[in-house]
């Protein structure tokens, strides 16, 4: 088991998830280049609503995986090996049945499917066909995944990122060379999934040799203490769940039964760009979180509360950041990357930004949720995020398109879990008011505004020819709102235990590579 200390584990897990995602943003645009120029911005469409539905099907995990997960902390600090292999024997067991489940319910749907495409897409392959591979895909994933749930657990998430990593850029490179020769996207599926399946089984081969404990047959049943604890936790989880599924992967699903697949496709190239720095974001946080849940468990309120701060710091200044690059220069890449038919209106591209700026500002507070065990609190209101949401995107989708969609989603989350969640991590968490974290919410959110007002005035202006325009807008992102973070929060308590913590990361990153 994991012997390097908070500090080593977490640089390992971060390094490997920001830099390895790095590189697959390269390799996931290079390939989505050569998809829309081999093939028709229907086959986008049909991948993005196929993708929602089966992320629907995920309501069968039910929160099994986060609720175990969070069970692993204790007995991996205390190497009790015995109390391990029966938590994954339930784990396992509990991943076999979802897997069986998603499979009969994901072809029960099949019928259905004609109500969810507003128009018959113009691809020569069968539209059936397409999504049994897409719900193989998904449904096989199961009877694995849950192996890489202890290398988590014990901090060693950067393996199952290496892994993934690999695999995935060797998908890439395969699927541009099967575009490019063949124009087939069957071909283009079936290689997706025999990736899949490599991915899956090498990290069950891994986790199988550094925790050999985990194929006992005989194992001790787990307490009625632990076990009760657990079933309250998944039961939290299950409406949990449902909420952010019904916000999360309703959009492109209703995007495709009012304005068609077409609408669809041309939407998720920059749902790509957004997601892949979410991605790419939140694996800074993800490298923290066994961490995190370490100083949960030992340290004093004071100490959660504090960490909780520099954290949410540094969560602002990096979705912050990423919101005001998106919204100056997302469409000049979706036009260099795709042409200038998949460039979206403004309005469409903001709202998108606001979004993706919101989801990430509650990184931070669903870390602490999760890590604190506070998973009861907030998910009757959850769900009804996901309620207003459905509500909002149908009424909204009709009059505003696309916009109204997206705007629905914002307007759920304003209502509900912005402000529910953080208030529980006070409350419950660190018993505390949530007063200073709601006024720091709004300065945050005030900064942001005026530093992308500062870029765009700077963007808007400038004299020189497309391409050049777009290198300097983007050197613009790159200065102009670090420089005015900077400014403002240099004196900070947060900022300067952050940046010590900074220079510590460095130091120890140029130690490894003179040794």
């Amino acid at each position: 088991m994991n012997k390097s200390t908070r500090t080593e584990n977490a640089l390992r897990n971060i390094l490997t998830g920001v830099t390895g995602q790095a590189v697959l943003l390269l390799f996931s645009f290079l390939c989505r280049m050569v998809f829309v120029r081999c093939l028709s911005e229907e086959y986008l469409g049909v991948s993005a609503l196929f993708t929602n539905i089966l992320s629907m099907l995920s309501l069968a995990d039910l929160g099994i995986g986060t609720a175990i997960v969070y069970e692993l902390y204790k007995p991996l600090a205390e190497r009790d090996e015995d109390e391990l292999a029966s938590l994954m024997k339930v784990y396992a067991t509990a991943y076999k049945i979802i897997g069986t489940v998603v499979a009969i319910v994901g072809v029960c749907l099949i019928p259905f499917l004609q109500f969810l495409i507003a128009e018959p897409p113009n691809i020569k392959e069968n539209i059936y066909v397409l999504y049994l591979l897409f719900l193989f895909n998904t449904a096989s994933s199961y009877f694995f995944s849950y192996k890489s749930s202890i290398l988590t657990a014990d901090q060693k998430n950067y393996i199952v990122l290496l892994v993934n990593y690999g695999i995935t850029v060797g998908q890439n490179v395969l699927q541009i060379v099967l575009l490019l020769f063949t124009q087939d996207y069957l071909l283009y599926l079936i290689c997706q999934i025999v990736c899949t399946l490599i991915f899956n089984f090498t990290i069950s081969a891994i986790a199988g040799k550094e925790y050999s404990f985990i194929k006992r047959k005989n194992v001790k049943k787990l307490s009625k203490e632990k076990v009760k604890r657990m079933v309250t936790n998944i039961k939290a989880l299950v409406i949990v769940k449902i909420s952010g599924v019904l916000v999360n992967s309703s959009d492109n699903i209703i995007i495709s039964a009012i304005e068609g697949l077409a609408s669809t496709g041309v939407t998720s190239n920059y749902t790509l760009l957004s997601s892949t720095l979410n991605t790419l974001l939140t694996q800074v946080f993800s490298g923290m979180s066994a961490g995190i849940g370490n100083v949960n468990a030992v340290e004093s309120k004071e100490k959660k509360k504090f960490m909780f701060d520099v954290v949410n710091l540094l969560d602002f200044w990096l979705f912050g950041w990423c919101a005001v690059a998106f919204m100056i220069l997302s469409s000049d890449i979706v036009r260099i990357c795709f042409g200038n038919s998949y460039v979206m209106e403004l309005r469409v591209v903001y709202i998108m930004a606001v979004n993706f700026y919101t989801v990430g500002m509650q990184n931070v507070v669903w870390l602490y949720k999760s890590t604190l065990g506070l998973f009861n609190y907030g998910k009757y209101l959850t769900l009804i995020t996901g309620g207003i949401n459905i509500i909002l995107s149908i009424i909204l989708g009709l009059k505003l398109g696309v916009f109204g969609i997206l705007l629905a989603t914002f307007i759920s989350r304003l209502l509900t879990n912005i402000w529910y969640d953080p208030l529980a991590v006070f409350k419950y968490g660190f018993q505390d008011s949530f007063s200073e974290y709601a006024k720091k919410y709004l300065f945050f959110a005030a900064v942001l505004f005026g530093t992308f007002g500062c870029c765009y005035a700077l963007s808007s202006i400038l004299p020189f020819s497309y391409y050049a325009n777009s290198g300097i807008k983007f050197l613009i992102c790159i200065i102009i709102p670090n420089v005015i973070f900077y400014l403002i929060f240099r004196n900070t308590n947060e900022f300067k235990h952050l940046f010590i913590m900074i220079q510590n990361i460095v130091k120890k990153i140029l130690n490894r590579i003179r040794h």
